[in-house]
């Protein structure tokens, strides 16, 4: 449970940060809240050479809105994405989602940035950002550049990033006003990584839906937008047939593996159950 040595870096901004990386080399890595990697690190799963802290670099800080888009810095903590009443009244779903990763203690560190750059399927924030069409600015070496967040994961813990690359920011569209939202999500206990989860943003008028966008968390190498089940129920009136056939389209994009959690199979219908209670929580709030 004791890392191996390693330098240690605490740059003051994004360029330095960026520098120190480029020059490190591949064995270096940034450090955001820690709580992904230094668990690896104690376990040896990890054995960076340098670590470069991010947590003294004031432009990766704060929530603010942006024309259309909120911006999130990439080292804004969980604990403050849920104080935040611009999230409250503009994307809840970000603070509904924060408030079911791990408890207090890791909320108040552990950060939006680190949760979503690092590739684990099991994080919860990856599918939130994909339904609610995110973006990630990205900055390195050769300048900054933008992924969309559904087509940021590339397998498990691999992703667009470049070496020396550093996730600063997520940009996400504000979502229609009247919007319904949910993160349900099956977990063995309190603070746990998901069995299986779904996200759900949707609009719907005069009883129809008129958008919909779904994400699944943990049932996947990679996080997993199922856009073809979202695109089932638009236009319907989220009736029981309906919802059952886009339940089986997102199943059917699902492939967990069988761990502790349970069996593959059974990983794959929570998905589903999730699903379903998430579009009728989101169902009931839309207006």
């Amino acid at each position: 449970m004791i890392p191996a040595a390693f330098a240690y870096h605490r740059p003051k901004s994004v360029a330095e940060a960026i520098a120190l990386l480029s020059d490190l080399g591949e064995d270096a890595r940034p450090l955001s809240g820690g709580h992904s990697l230094i668990p690896m690190m104690k376990l040896r799963l990890a054995k960076p050479s340098d670590l470069v802290d991010l947590g003294a670099i004031a432009e990766l800080k704060g929530i603010r809105e942006d024309g259309p888009d909120i911006v999130i810095g990439a080292t804004t903590t969980q604990r403050e994405l849920i104080a935040s009443s611009l999230i409250a009244s503009k994307a809840p779903i970000l603070k509904e989602a924060a408030m079911v990763i791990a408890d207090p203690q890791v909320r108040a560190l552990g950060t939006i940035g680190g949760n979503v750059a690092n590739g684990d399927p099991g994080n919860d924030m990856p599918a939130v950002m994909m339904c609610l069409g995110a973006t990630y600015q990205l900055a390195g070496k050769g300048g900054e550049r933008h992924v969309a967040a559904r087509d940021f994961y590339q397998g498990a813990y691999f992703t667009a990033l470049e070496p020396g690359e550093i996730l600063a920011a997520i940009r996400i569209p504000v979502p229609a006003a009247g919007h319904g939202y949910a993160y349900e999500k099956l977990k063995r206990k309190v603070g746990d990584y998901a069995t299986a989860a779904a996200a759900v943003v949707l609009t719907m008028a005069g009883g129809q839906a008129t958008s919909c966008s779904i994400g699944l968390t943990n049932v996947g190498e990679t996080p997993l937008w199922a856009d073809a089940a979202a695109r089932i129920l638009v236009g319907s009136r989220l009736d029981a047939a309906t919802v059952k056939r886009a339940v089986a389209a997102a199943e059917a994009i699902t492939s967990p593996a069988s761990d502790t959690r349970g069996p593959a199979q059974y990983r794959t219908k929570m998905a589903g159950v999730m699903l379903t209670r998430a579009l009728e929580r989101a169902r009931s709030l839309a207006h």
